[in-house]
């Protein structure tokens, strides 16, 4: 039995207990892409196989692209095979004795030919991989295999993409291969994603939508903006690499020079050239060791960037064991700045005092830069 609801919404609410452990997971959402975020053994991987019908849950529901999949109270339960669900593993798992073109069209062989959405050499070509067809897994790199099972998962024509850790096995150079490309399937294809990883420069290069998870329970869902900068969050989204997350736009260049103006809501930032077009909306982290505070002005300053804000929270001291302690500012945008906690009570900075905060043009985390959401 199977209910047609909103097409556009996936809503999740179930609870799951395998063993000792016990899901309780609830968020709802309708953003291209939902990050769930969490250390290992918070629940990702099993909110994920409850999704893909591999795990039954105890009670709740589960509502996808306009289906009911699950509801224990309906005794609704979709078989696996029945809910259209595209999964990419850690690993590629293809099968080694077929070729490129056969690991891609295998789930797209067992659709009748009108539910077929793509072409195979279209997804091919989207991915980087079309000139691999005819290669055996064996031949290829990291990088290309994951690829290539993407482009399976993709090729069966899922209503939802669940995507596992899917660079979790691979190297730097091999992410930042990988990374465009789900870019591009995020922003082309329509097809919403569920990523899965405890690396947050994937979550915030990729992801709409945020859920923080820890123990088996949720702990926020929202825009990763509005999770990045929420101070309470830091032991679980991680406080070494805090940072805010700015939604910017390129200005325009600086040739000679080598920078690049971004544009945020009250203002700009200046930062290292970038080959991205005037226009282009970038998705833009700032780590919070490479802000600092003052309460005045800095006249004859070597640093570009000097915004003038509110402290909107400060981080309780009495909950942190380090010297520093993260102040969060409203520039017109959020950003976090980490200063030492002896120059907090030297200042005596409170929340709703007006303070300047001085980014460095070095401070951009290249690693989390992505392409961001059209401004309208």
């Amino acid at each position: 039995m199977i209910t047609t609801l909103d097409p556009n919404v996936i809503d999740v609410d179930i609870e799951c207990t395998r063993g000792d452990f016990h899901l309780r997971t609830k968020f709802v959402s309708e953003d291209r892409v939902i990050a769930l975020f969490g250390r290992s053994g918070s629940g990702k991987t099993s909110i994920v196989q409850c999704l893909a019908g591999l795990l039954k849950p105890s009670a709740g529901y589960i509502r996808i692209a306009g289906e009911t999949l699950f509801d224990a109270s309906a005794r609704i339960n979709v078989r696996p095979e029945k809910r259209r669900i595209g999964y990419v593993f850690q690993d590629a798992r293809l099968f080694p004795h077929l070729r490129v073109r056969g690991n891609l069209t295998y789930g797209m062989n067992l659709l009748p030919a009108d539910e077929r959405r793509h072409a195979p050499e279209e997804i091919a070509e989207m991915l980087g991989i079309d000139g691999l067809m005819n290669r055996l897994p064996s031949t290829l790199s990291g990088g290309e295999r994951q690829r290539v099972a993407i482009g399976r998962a993709l090729l069966a024509s899922p209503k939802l993409l669940l995507m596992d850790e899917p660079l979790s096995s691979l190297d730097n150079d091999r992410k930042s291969e990988i990374m465009p490309f789900i870019e591009n399937l995020r922003d082309q294809l329509g097809v919403p994603i569920v990523y899965v990883s405890h690396a947050i420069e994937e979550v915030v290069r990729l992801a709409d939508t945020m859920v923080v998870l820890a123990d088996g329970k949720t702990l926020a869902t929202g825009d990763v903006e509005d999770i990045m900068s929420r101070l309470d969050l830091r032991p679980h989204t991680g406080r070494f690499e805090a940072g805010a997350v700015i939604n910017v736009w390129v200005i325009g260049h600086d040739a000679p020079n080598m920078l690049t103006e971004l544009g945020f809501g009250a203002g700009s930032i200046w930062v290292p050239k970038l080959e991205f077009e005037r226009g282009t909306p970038l998705r833009l982290r700032l780590r919070a060791r490479d802000v600092s505070l003052s309460l005045v002005t800095l006249e004859k300053s070597a640093t570009l960037n000097v915004f003038q804000g509110r402290v909107v929270d400060i981080e309780d001291v009495s909950t942190v064991r380090s010297p520093h302690v993260d102040v969060l500012v409203n520039i017109g945008a959020p950003i976090i700045a980490r200063i030492a906690r002896k120059a907090l009570a030297d200042l005596d900075i409170k929340n709703g005092d007006t303070v300047f905060a001085s980014v460095k043009t070095s401070a951009i985390d290249r690693q989390s830069l992505g392409l961001g959401r059209r401004r309208k």
